[in-house]
């Protein structure tokens, strides 16, 4: 049959919208490079921006085989654990997904390992590296997206849904954050701490970030790139809501915009002034991690729950993350990006916020494109029962278990075997000189370590010999 002129229009609208927040997406693979650039020593920043390159291109090789199929693969063996087409992409553009599609998929996918390699900088085997990112872009994360957003996952809330609801998360405070923080939490407490990082005592030892500047370039990239990760979540964005006049999916997309800026800058200025109170002085990268603490949470319902919910949820989020800080530290848990606590301690606040706050209309706008009669649970704290609440409790239990017995496993199998964790003398000296061939920067005039790799391994010889 043929498509109408109309239709085609609608359709060619969609898929530049969705294209357009894939490159959004995309973008933040530059934000987390500089993020991390800056929240390392000078010595290892070669090192992390390499990983962040390598989440890119291992990230797309592992999807386009078999991430793909795993999350979204549906057809007669479809089962709502795995999916089990589209290898390749075989058979794709399908009557459900197209290859626009696939890149906005992939854009999040690469995202996952971006966070579990922060929590594990500064003291791991490049070799490791190349392992967990592609088992954790290509197997882990994948399975997960299968449960959420795949139409027959078994926490979706659009197929036989759990507790007559389904969890909602939308854009994946769970699915992508929570799954990268919990694997970076096996991965930094397997490893251990960087050497020098708390003293004789266990008193932690401050070991800042070289670049500031990085940071908070790296945050602002973030933030540009959120709007196309929590809005273009939507997928169409010319999709009407019936029984009303002007309204749609586009109404809906500058709500999400809205509820996004307004829990990362709640987030952001109740840390600045939080981490104000408990250490005596402004610091901007505390206040830079509490707004991607509040983006984190505020992720999972953001096109669901009002502006006002919105900065009740960052404002709860930035309270997450400076407890865990404090509580990590007292644990001598190492985690030079804050990682765990803020993707892992956010993502997991964010599922719940949801479960409490998701506005009855909302839900249904997004769900069932505002149709008519249609009865949900919503947000518990709203009047909408338990349903909700119960199935994000569920996948946030699902998702910290899925992750702990395949990626700790991975994490222990590589430190057994000697993979994970570079020797002391390397670590000491920076993985850019040990492991890359020279720094990031031409001139260290505050540290006395060896300009290029032919001067380090004359000391490497002294100290074996």
């Amino acid at each position: 049959m043929e498509v109408s002129w109309e239709q085609s229009v609608t359709d060619s609208i969609n898929t530049i919208y969705l294209l357009f927040s894939a490159y959004l997406v995309f973008v933040m693979q530059l934000g987390f490079a500089m993020l991390c650039a800056g929240s390392v020593r000078a010595k290892n920043a070669m090192n992390i921006m390499l990983t962040n390159v390598v989440d890119a291109v291992v990230g797309s090789i592992s999807y386009y085989l078999f991430g793909f199929a795993f999350a979204f693969g549906d057809g007669t063996n479809s089962n709502p654990f795995i999916g089990t087409t589209f290898f390749a992409l075989k058979d794709i553009p399908s009557t459900s997904y197209d290859y626009s599609y696939f890149l906005y998929q992939w854009a999040f996918a690469i995202a996952v390992a971006g966070i579990t390699s922060g929590s594990i900088a500064e003291r791991t085997q490049f070799s490791a590296y190349l392992v967990f990112s592609f088992f954790l872009s290509g197997f882990v994360y994948p399975i997960v997206v299968h449960w959420v957003w795949s139409s027959n996952g078994w926490l979706s809330p659009s197929s036989d849904m759990l507790f007559g609801s389904g969890a909602i998360d939308f854009a994946g405070s769970g699915v992508v954050h929570l799954v990268g923080g919990i694997a970076g939490l096996w991965g930094s407490f397997i490893q251990g701490p960087r050497v020098g990082r708390f003293d004789a005592f266990g008193k932690p030892v401050p070991m800042r970030g070289h670049n500031a500047t990085l940071v908070v370039l790296g945050t602002f990239l973030l933030w540009f790139g959120w709007f196309g990760f929590n809005p273009g979540s939507f997928g169409k964005i010319l999709v009407a809501y019936p029984n009303t006049t002007n309204q749609g999916n586009w109404t809906g997309v500058g709500r999400t915009a809205v509820t996004t800026t307004l829990a990362g800058s709640t987030a952001g200025l109740t840390t600045l002034f939080g981490r104000r109170l408990l250490v005596g002085h402004w610091d901007a990268l505390d206040a830079c991690n509490g707004l991607l603490g509040g983006f984190v949470a505020i992720t999972s319902g953001c096109s669901v729950v009002e502006p006002w919910a919105a900065i009740v949820c960052g404002f709860c989020a930035a309270w997450v993350l400076i407890g865990l800080n404090v509580f990590t530290l007292k644990l001598q848990f190492d985690d030079p990006l804050e990682a765990t606590q803020l993707h892992g301690g956010c993502g997991a606040w964010g599922l719940i916020f949801t479960g409490l706050f998701a506005k009855k209309e909302f839900v249904i706008q997004v769900y069932n494109s505002g149709e008519a009669g249609v009865v949900r649970p919503y947000g518990l704290l709203l009047g909408g029962g338990w349903g909700l609440i119960g199935c994000q409790v569920v996948e946030l239990l699902a998702i910290v278990a899925w992750v702990s017995i395949t990626m700790g496993p991975v994490f222990f199998a590589l430190s057994k075997l000697k993979l994970l964790r570079i020797s002391i003398d390397e670590e000491v000296a920076g993985l850019d000189i040990s492991s890359h061939g020279g720094y990031a920067y031409t001139t260290h005039p505050e540290e006395n370590h060896p300009r290029f790799y032919a001067d380090y391994m004359p000391i490497q010889g002294r100290n074996h010999s």
